[in-house]
């Protein structure tokens, strides 16, 4: 895009949104417009971003802000995510092969419209819907224009959120050397690039902590590292692993080409809160444990990990004296898996460990405004706030939240015993630092690739 016509898009935008904001900036606290408005102000002005860190709540729609809103801090409180000046919301459907739109989407796809900036089918990564031509991720470009790069979740590393940044794949479900069943042509025995996990490390991604160690544990089958696992391969190539909270505080730096990989669990982050799940005719009323007796010892907190992310990527830019700082990427998964599992408890914990690490986010932005912060989802899903006198035909729960109040949540999207489904609606995206009036209005979701690559100028 050509410098002039970039520059008279960013005045009429600032324009735009000048009005809308003197007026939101106006409302009292009460009403939720916690910032003040100088934070408002700096929102909404155009420039350069040293960083970005891309927020995202898988499955978190606007009922499942609520619902951890109304449980943890009350109806008239505010999360962390709350308190972004600038606030949006964008679509997020999915495309079929013929480029028609398919109404519902699932993570891949979801994760991959703002990756790539690309629609494309439910369950590719990061490939083009009717071709299966890989596309270019913002964290590819961060990379090749000098930037440090980070992801951090709270699913396997090879799950679709994280996958779409670092992988290009026909399938989502080609997670490990041995899950390539449904991706032929991406086998390094046909050319392609390998499995989800071969890739992740092959990228050299500066930052990649998670779960997922059984896939990282498969052998490769074919090509440079044949018959070593992919924890293997990440070693020859440089990678510092660590397993636990303790390994982890110990890494002191990135820099020199000494990546770190941590693989926190065989599988999915073991969540930190329990609870009864919903049930046919509904729960009687209870208080979530928030302390999951079943997460092991060891285990580090989403807002560690972020923490921890953001201190190893900016030491390595400043080691090297480098005028780039970084792209982080930082997803709460489980808010999705405990929403297919009609778990309220398990879900509300996770929503609320996310927040946390959006306060982690906004901390380091207020010290470094130069700092792009995003805080978004990748769909909606299926929990739904209801009377309490109401009879839902699926599952419902009673929740007794910190307020002393009843809420009964309901969930029926999918019959009882079934996996409860995503939903197509519209979901939330704030922000705050430069570029951050991008999200404003209606957008799609294929926006916000445009609004990261603006903000750190990638080319």
């Amino acid at each position: 895009m050509a410098g002039p016509r970039l520059s008279r898009r960013h005045l009429i935008a600032a324009g735009s949104v000048a009005a809308a904001t003197a007026v939101a900036v106006t409302l009292t606290a009460s009403a939720g417009a916690s910032d003040t408005k100088d934070q408002a102000q700096r929102a909404i002005k155009g420039g350069k971003a040293k960083n970005v860190i891309l927020l995202v709540g898988d499955g978190m729609g606007d009922s499942e802000i609520t619902l951890a809103r109304d449980y943890t801090v009350g109806a008239n409180g505010r999360l962390n995510m709350d308190k972004l000046p600038l606030t949006g919301a964008y679509t997020t459907y999915a495309v079929h092969k013929d480029g028609s739109p398919d109404y519902v989407t699932d993570s891949a796809a979801s994760g991959s419209a703002w990756a790539t900036g690309v629609k494309t089918v439910n369950g590719r990564i990061s490939k083009t819907p009717g071709t299966d031509k890989a596309v270019p991720t913002i964290l590819e470009l961060a990379k090749k224009n000098g930037y440090a790069t980070g992801s951090v979740t709270t699913a396997e590393l090879t799950d679709a959120t994280p996958a779409v940044l670092a992988a290009h794949a026909t399938d989502r479900s080609c997670q490990g050397p041995a899950d390539m069943a449904k991706c032929p042509a991406d086998t390094i025995a046909k050319g392609g690039p390998g499995s989800i996990a071969e890739q992740s490390v092959n990228h050299k991604v500066d930052v990649l902590l998670g779960g997922g160690k059984q896939r990282f544990d498969q052998k490769v089958t074919d090509g440079k590292y044949k018959g070593r696992t992919v924890t293997e391969q990440a070693k020859r190539l440089g990678y510092q692993v660590v397993t636990n909270d303790r390994e982890l505080k110990k890494v002191k730096s990135v820099k020199g080409g000494k990546p770190v990989l941590g693989l926190f669990a065989p599988g999915n982050v073991a969540v930190e809160w329990t609870g009864k799940p919903a049930a046919k005719g509904g729960t009687d009323p209870q208080r979530c444990t928030t302390s999951n007796p079943n997460r092991p010892a060891g285990t580090p907190a989403l807002q560690d990990q972020a923490s921890k992310a953001i201190k190893l990527l900016e030491a390595k830019q400043k080691s090297a004296k480098s005028k780039q700082g970084f792209f982080l990427q930082i997803e709460g998964a489980s808010i999705d898996k405990q929403d297919h599992a009609a778990d309220p408890c398990g879900q509300i914990g996770e929503t609320a460990a996310f927040d946390r690490a959006v306060k982690v986010a906004r901390d380091y932005a207020a010290k470094h405004p130069d700092t792009l912060v995003v805080t978004t989802a990748d769909h909606a899903h299926t929990s739904q706030i209801v009377p309490l006198e109401a009879q839902p035909p699926g599952l419902s729960s009673t929740l007794v939240t910190d307020e002393g109040q009843q809420l009964k949540v309901n969930y029926s999207t999918n019959t009882p015993g079934q996996s409860q489904e995503h939903t197509g609606t519209q979901v939330r995206i704030a922000a705050q630092g430069p570029q951050a009036y991008r999200v404003l209005g209606v957008t799609n979701q294929t926006d916000l690739f445009t609004t990261v690559r603006e903000a750190l100028r990638l080319r």
